[in-house]
């Protein structure tokens, strides 16, 4: 008597298993085709089960994590058995993985069909009921790639309904608020998808500005993850106190506070307390310690966005490459992700230095013209009187004073365009805020209004 045997591949999953434990980042590239289900043998579906739960704590699962992590979950394996997976590897690893995926959905058919195959022979179950869930049975196996097929008429009814917000003179912002009127009325906020390079040379604010818009969305609401290669949470969140009570970080961390200061940081830590800022500290200046983090903060707190501090200090594991090639392959994979997640990302980058003429420009971004073209959003970051007192800004804001002022300069604006404006900047409290109005040299003032392009 023929029996019949459900298709599936055992190669092909000690293949595809293999390269994700070999090859660094190789789950993202195909984590949204697999789960459990595509492995048939009983040891590798345990294998992959080991795999999501190291990638979910912001780990990589590698050849000992996994190990590990199956002796924990109690299973029981021949170290053999798990060598003849881990020494597998292919470049091919997509097209495997897409067979695995499709075995499943054929595996998947049987049951339906047995399900179909048992109402046919009896009446316990009403006929529409059986109808309707063999229907969603079916839509699920294709659920993942259905629901990201859209047509141009989905494009037009998206686009028609900006139209009427924009005619109704209600448009609420569509991403995360900066706390920058200039920047949130051109741009709407961050937008979920976009990766925002905020670069400027030292000293210039790049991580403060960065802080500033952090402390304005979490005030919204908003959950965002913070990067520092160079500063510790302590530090920054004593910024943030910083900038809330007036008080300088440096006096709160190192000095003796007076008691009008603390009553003034007491007022401030309650409109602080519960906000969605979160800090990881396992993740180190490695590029795939950060990402994995960046993915177990995104399950486990829902997070918004996540702001990293900065390019040129990590570590990216990539030999015999310069370092415009590595900046590039950061950026791209930082907009991936975003992309990825459905979150925003700010990246800090260092500018070249111009002594003859500090004022920074695109061009100038450090060790990569490739960072810029990734990027949706680039801000450059300018205070004049870092240099010199007699220094001035460039034309429109010639005559603005620079004392206590800098200038915001969106040099490239993926779907929003450029923009530039004056801000307020207390070194103090290094805190980034808007200004009414500009003040000029001899403490008169300028119109904030903007006639750049946008």
């Amino acid at each position: 008597m023929e029996v019949n045997v459900q298709l599936r591949d055992e190669d092909a999953e000690k293949l595809v298993l293999g390269t994700i434990i070999t090859e660094r980042n190789a789950l993202e590239e195909v984590r949204e085709l697999l789960s459990e289900e595509s492995f048939y043998n009983p040891f590798h579906k345990q294998v992959y089960k080991a795999i999501l739960q190291i990638s979910s704590s912001g780990e990589r699962p590698d050849i000992i994590t996994v190990k590990n992590k199956l002796v924990a979950n109690g299973v029981k394996f021949e170290l053999v058995e798990y060598m003849k997976i881990a020494s597998n590897c292919t470049f091919d690893l997509y097209q495997y993985a897409a067979r695995l995926h499709d075995l499943a959905i054929r595996r998947k058919f049987y049951t339906i069909g047995q399900y179909l195959i048992s109402n046919s022979y009896s009446e316990a179950e009403d006929i529409l009921d059986v109808t309707n869930s063999v229907s969603d049975e079916l839509a699920s196996l294709f659920k993942s790639t259905s629901t990201t097929v859209t047509t141009i008429n989905d494009g037009l009814e998206s686009v028609y309904g900006m139209i009427n917000e924009n005619l109704s003179g209600n448009k609420p912002l569509t991403g995360t608020p900066t706390g920058f009127e200039k920047i949130d009325s051109k741009s709407g906020g961050l937008q979920k998808s976009d990766l925002i390079i905020i670069a400027g040379e030292t000293s210039q604010g790049k991580t403060s500005l960065a802080v500033s818009m952090m402390r304005n969305a979490s005030f919204s609401g908003a959950k965002i993850a913070m990067y520092s290669m160079e500063m510790k949470k302590e530090q920054i969140t004593a910024r943030i106190l910083s900038m809330e009570s007036g008080i300088p970080s440096n006096q709160i961390m190192y000095s003796r506070l007076t008691d009008s200061q603390i009553q003034a940081i007491d007022k401030r830590i309650g409109k602080l307390s519960g906000k969605g800022i979160y800090f990881d500290d396992r993740s180190t200046s490695n590029i795939d310690t950060i990402i994995s983090s960046i993915r177990y903060m995104k399950l486990k707190f829902g997070i918004d966005g996540a702001i990293v501090d900065y390019l040129q200090i990590l570590n990216v594991n990539m030999k015999g490459v310069n370092k415009e090639q590595q900046m590039g392959d950061v950026a791209r994979r930082l907009k991936n992700l975003a992309k990825e997640l459905d979150i925003w990302i700010i990246a800090l980058s260092q500018l070249n230095r111009d002594t003859m003429n500090p004022v920074p420009t695109i061009a100038r971004l450090r060790d990569s013209g490739q960072i810029a073209e990734a990027a949706d959003v680039v801000i450059l970051v300018y205070r004049p009187e870092y240099y010199d007192k007699n220094r001035r800004y460039p034309e429109p804001f010639s005559n603005a004073s620079t004392e206590g002022t800098a200038m915001i300069d969106i040099a490239k604006g993926r779907n929003i365009g450029l923009l530039r404006f004056i801000c307020g900047f207390d070194a103090a409290t290094t805190c980034f805020f808007n200004l009414d109005s500009v003040p000029l040299s001899g403490c008169k003032t300028l119109d904030m209004e903007d006639d750049n392009p946008f």
